[in-house]
């Protein structure tokens, strides 16, 4: 997800960089303006200054954009390749990373996504950057999510908000949490949510931006936690109604395929699951295969379904994308107990309910709890409410602090006084029951609730 103003770009092809990259952000291009007609134009550009991964991922997007997917991701494959491992100046970084990363997410390099959006993050705190945190920040939430990491997410969106609300910019405080709320399952906040965000969308950037393709996203993810498929369905044939812009779009085709297949409309579910196996086929990566397997198993049948939800938990287990694995987990388990394995089908729904209901995925969780009461099996509910709760700020303070930064440094950051600091890090060791911050990283590994 991303939103938010970036560093101006010193690198490379400035023009066609800042074009291709205001494209990729704004969903819906204004009247005239056609993606392919900025891709075009990139292509007809002569080869940007060196390094060559710059001209690589603007020509890999401009390629994958006028050619195809196939044609254009394994050049930014390439490119990607390079910005992680070689080495970027700061400059380079500021004006880079923010579409390395997101094009990283686009092509199904999670590691890669990973590493850029973290080093962003780092890059523009310490050079205090604030035009690109903001969306940096966004962009390491979106892959904390995917990764199983609620709690670490709220306390980044507790940085964006305070970034924002220093600037008046309440448009951001409300975007940056649709990255978790979803997940949570909670419908009244999130709706909530989209409506403040989609009202504040003007004084911001002078229109709805990426909201129309992130909001039915979040819903479609919502309504399929909850069971309400039919309204699942709906959000996700909006969200994915533009697939050429990539990013949540191609989120919204996996929530699409379950939608599509618990209400009854096959056809749909196997067009879409076709379209995702292309793009994972060329991909290659395991998150993009493992992913491709989960959404073909649920629109196959007898062994071969089985077969293509086995290799979705072995591909999705060798990633870092813990959400898709346990809900792999979850549709294996499920459509088990639908073929009558009940002993198998509780095994499944026992580690996608452990998983999910550990890092907050609260109404995926209560599905896999109903199915595993189904299938037999007698099962302790676990509660959020029952577990440590710390503010989104306090959660955030502490996780600094326990990394080793001093009250100065983590004011300095978070645009707080130290004593400021002092005052949240003490009701953070009452409600842990700690008394030192050497204890805090332990603790919050252990797992603490983060309430908005």
């Amino acid at each position: 997800m991303g939103a938010g103003r970036r560093a101006s770009c010193c690198c490379g092809s400035p023009t066609e960089h800042d074009a291709l990259h205001a494209a990729l952000i704004i969903d819906r291009l204004p009247s005239g303006v056609q993606l392919p007609d900025i891709a075009r134009a990139t292509l007809a550009a002569p080869p940007g200054p060196a390094p060559e991964r710059n001209d690589l991922l603007l020509r890999g997007l401009a390629v994958m954009t006028v050619a195809g997917y196939a044609a254009g991701a394994p050049v930014v494959l390439r490119a990607l390749d390079s910005f992680r491992t070689e080495e970027v100046s700061r400059e380079e970084g500021l004006g880079w990373y923010p579409l390395a990363a997101r094009m990283a997410f686009n092509v199904w390099d999670f590691h890669s996504n990973t590493v850029l959006s973290t080093r962003l993050v780092d890059l523009a705190r310490e050079t205090g950057a604030l035009s690109v945190l903001p969306s940096a920040l966004l962009q390491l939430v979106s892959n904390r999510v995917l990764a199983g990491e609620l709690d670490h997410a709220d306390t980044l969106i507790a940085e964006a908000q305070t970034i924002g609300e220093a600037a008046g910019n309440r448009y951001l405080a409300h975007y940056v949490s649709m990255a978790t709320e979803p997940w949570k399952g909670r419908e009244a906040p999130m709706l909530k949510t989209i409506d403040a965000m989609t009202r504040d969308a003007d004084l911001y950037q002078g229109g709805q931006g990426n909201i129309l393709s992130s909001s039915q996203w979040a819903k479609a993810v919502l309504y399929n936690g909850l069971g309400r498929y039919e309204e699942a369905y709906a959000a996700a044939e909006r969200g994915a109604e533009n697939l050429q812009e990539l990013g949540l779009a191609i989120r919204s085709m996996v929530e699409l395929v379950e939608a599509a297949v618990r209400s009854g409309r096959p056809a749909r579910a196997a067009e879409a699951a076709q379209a995702l196996d292309g793009m994972a086929q060329v991909s290659g990566t395991d998150w993009a295969l493992g992913t491709s397997a989960m959404v073909r198993a649920q629109v196959s049948e007898g062994p071969a379904a089985e077969a293509l939800y086995r290799e979705a938990i072995e591909r999705l287990g060798r990633t870092d994308v813990r959400i898709t694995y346990a809900r792999s987990h979850l549709l294996y388990g499920e459509w088990l107990r639908r073929e009558n394995r009940r002993v198998d089908a509780r095994e499944q729904l026992g580690i996608a309910y452990k998983i999910l209901s550990r890092i907050g995925v609260e109404a995926f969780a209560e599905r896999a709890w109903k199915e595993l009461r189904g299938a037999g099996a007698t099962v302790r509910k676990r509660s959020v409410e029952a577990r440590t709760a710390l503010a989104a700020q306090e959660a955030q303070i502490a996780r600094l602090a326990g990394d080793g930064m001093t009250n100065p440094e983590i004011g300095a950051q978070l645009f707080i006084s130290p004593h400021t600091v002092e005052w949240h890090l003490r009701k953070v060791f009452a409600k842990l029951g700690t008394a030192s911050r050497k204890q805090l990283s332990d603790t919050l590994l252990e797992g603490t609730a983060v309430t908005a």
